[in-house]
């Protein structure tokens, strides 16, 4: 694991300019981070490469960039390529010679032979960057599913690229300002879904994609999308459930591959406690398990964690903390965050991935199970929704919804009234408006209120127009895995992945997620829908699959998401620090977003008469993002005169 950084001049030619080496190392020294462990950079006419490294395969001859035989390729990489040692074996057969042992000089012999068509050939998570020096050509590449980041910009005829933006803020030529259309995007989904980001002129490399910078002409290509068409005729249920323990079991073993101490992150969901299992399985060594706790009832989990890691019988590690406790860290999310993400559970996964990393440096985790077999509550809620429109409008506008926004507020996590209003206030929207309503914070009414008209008027209203063609591209006529293919490229990509790599990589702990093998992934999408979301029960296949492994209170438990007491926090801990980001004066200032309407959400949140708690914390991790990357010294002036 590491981060990359670097830039390619469009005319090629370009000699590098004064002290081009030492402002080399000071975009790669704002992501120590990402790799405490050594630096490696390249600086040549036309093209420099910058990396920081966190040491995890061959640790003594393994540093970056790594080289073809004659070094006219040479490539950076973020990730880990889990099928390096086939593909090895593979390119020494065809007469490629080998420095070190590895994983990243096998891209670029893999691109000797195959070209672009290299990321194909690979499993694994990934960032990289490739320069072809006979042809004077930069390849740029992310991983199918998103789990590294790469971000890019072209600036003063130059193409800059890094893991973060804020190694792109560093360069002189890099000046920036506030995508107000990010930001209604943001507001909406709840993070900025690629190929924009919060700055103006920087974009996001979307995931399975490359990047490819020759003659200077720029091209981005989509080179993989999963494909829901269900084979025929489709394996019975107990071929289907053997087969994916298999793959599940093959990716595990993979993602076990390590020269540094591993374990694995176990919530004692279904996710969690099935990597876990199978690594169990696979390792001649007890395995170590990770979890955290809460005082707070309603936000713990960790008896459950508990249970499994006993019956499992591995080394189980768990710290115990104050939820309120937790709260202390919210202030500086902001400093590390370089974009606005308003996922309240990025605060316990950077305590989990903090916790862990006194342990050990690699972990594995559950991610993208949810995705891969409709484990989210939204998609039984479109079946509910598609009833409720049956309801005459006289009865659902008289009765039902100001029954439901008369029941008495709550803050545990998930309480039944905050589910019922957020049911209600989607169910009225197309099915891709209302998904992104139930799962985001601002409704289309409410950013209308929110927004002033200058910045209404200079971003495009309709935040949903990539869902929808998204939507319209999934090769399935079944209409939860529309929502699943929606999920995978939105949600997972965007906030589960960004999540855990931003958390992680803040402490230095690489994260890996077996059930994003494409063999595991393209697999269960070629399943029956009914296979995945069978009735009630959510994940039916997996459950099967796994359950002769796992005590069977894990196969029967309820999705739980991993959360603390926003709500709560808003009135007491963080009270001041949201009345101080969100004061009037402040957001006048800004000329963003109307006051009064921030203000009475605020009131009305802290006299109990309403839980605002979405919206509230969406709009306090956009202040904390903007106090710590807007009013600094290197200001970034915001714009509301340019549209997308």
């Amino acid at each position: 694991m590491c981060g990359i950084t670097g830039w390619a001049n469009l005319d090629a030619r370009t000699p590098p300019p004064d002290g081009a080496r030492e402002l080399l190392h000071s975009m790669c020294e704002r992501m120590v981070h990402r790799g405490p462990d050594s630096e490696g950079l390249l600086v040549s006419n036309g093209v420099a490469l910058g990396m920081r490294r966190l040491a995890i395969i061959d640790l003594n001859t393994g540093e970056q960039p790594a080289y073809n035989e004659d070094k006219s390729v040479a490539v950076i990489l973020n990730g880990e390529i889990y099928n390096y040692r086939e593909l090895r074996k593979e390119l020494a057969k065809k007469g490629h010679s080998f420095s070190s042992q590895s994983d990243t000089e096998v891209l670029p012999h893999l691109y000797e032979e195959f070209g672009d068509a290299m990321v194909e050939r690979l499993n694994g998570m990934f960032a990289f960057a490739l320069w072809d020096a006979r042809r004077r050509r930069l390849l740029m590449a992310r991983d199918r599913f998103g789990e590294k980041p790469l971000y890019w910009g072209v600036f003063d005829n130059t193409l800059l690229f890094a893991s973060e933006p804020k190694v792109l803020l560093a360069h002189p030529a890099v000046h920036t300002s506030l995508n107000l259309q990010a930001l209604r995007q943001y507001l909406s989904f709840d993070y900025v879904p690629a190929p924009l980001s919060i700055y103006q002129g920087i974009n996001k490399l979307p995931a399975a994609h490359t990047l490819t910078l020759e003659a200077g002409k720029i091209e981005t290509r989509a080179y993989w999308r999963l494909s829901y068409e269900t084979k025929q005729p489709p394996p019975s249920e107990a071929e289907a459930a053997e087969r994916l323990r298999e793959l599940l079991a093959e990716s595990v073993r993979m993602r076990l591959v390590s020269d540094v101490p591993l374990g694995v992150l176990l919530s004692g969901g279904v996710d969690s406690s099935t990597v876990a299992a199978l690594a169990v399985e696979a390792s001649s060594e007890p395995v170590k398990t990770f979890s955290i706790s809460f005082a707070e009832s309603s936000f713990d989990e960790s008896s459950y964690a508990r249970a499994v890691a006993k019956f499992l019988g591995t080394d189980h590690h768990e710290e115990r903390l104050s939820a309120n406790l937790a709260a202390n860290l919210v202030g500086d999310i902001g400093s590390w965050m370089d974009e606005p993400f308003s996922d309240s559970s990025l605060v316990p996964t950077y305590l989990l991935s903090r916790f862990t990393r006194k342990h050990v440096t690699v972990a594995l985790g559950g991610d993208g199970g949810d995705e891969l077999f409709a484990g989210y509550p939204m998609y039984r809620g479109h079946r509910w929704a598609d009833v409720y429109a049956k309801v005459p409008g006289f009865l659902r506008n008289g009765l039902v919804e100001p029954l439901v926004r008369a029941l008495p507020v709550k803050t545990k996590n998930l309480s039944f009234d905050y589910k019922a209003l957020r049911f209600i206030t989607g169910a009225k929207y197309d099915r891709v408006t209302r998904h992104h309503v139930w799962f985001g914070s601002f409704a289309p009414e409410e950013q209308k209120r929110l927004l002033t008209a200058e910045a209404i008027g200079a971003s495009d209203a309709d935040v949903y127009r990539d869902a929808r063609r998204m939507l319209s591209e999934c090769d399935s006529t079944d209409a939860v895995e529309q929502m699943q293919s929606l999920d995978t490229q939105l949600y997972l990509a965007e906030d589960i992945l960004t999540k855990v790599d931003r958390a992680s990589m803040a402490v230095s702990l690489e994260v890996r997620a077996p059930f994003l093998d494409p063999r595991v992934a393209e697999f269960a999408a070629s399943l029956p829908a009914d296979y995945k979301l069978r009735g009630r029960q959510t994940k039916y296949i997996l459950k099967r699959a796994i359950a002769d492994s796992l005590p069977p209170f894990v196969t029967r438990r309820g999705k739980k998401g991993f959360g603390v007491p926003v709500a709560e926090w808003l009135k007491g801990k963080l009270r001041p620090l949201a009345r101080d980001l969100l004061s009037p004066e402040r957001v006048r200032r800004a000329g963003v977003f109307n006051p009064e309407y921030v203000t009475r959400l605020q009131d009305e949140h802290e006299r109990g008469i309403a839980n605002h708690r979405k919206l509230l914390w969406t709009l306090l991790m956009f202040e904390l993002w903007h106090e710590s990357f807007i009013e600094t010294p290197r200001r970034i002036e915001t714009s509301v005169t340019s549209k997308q």
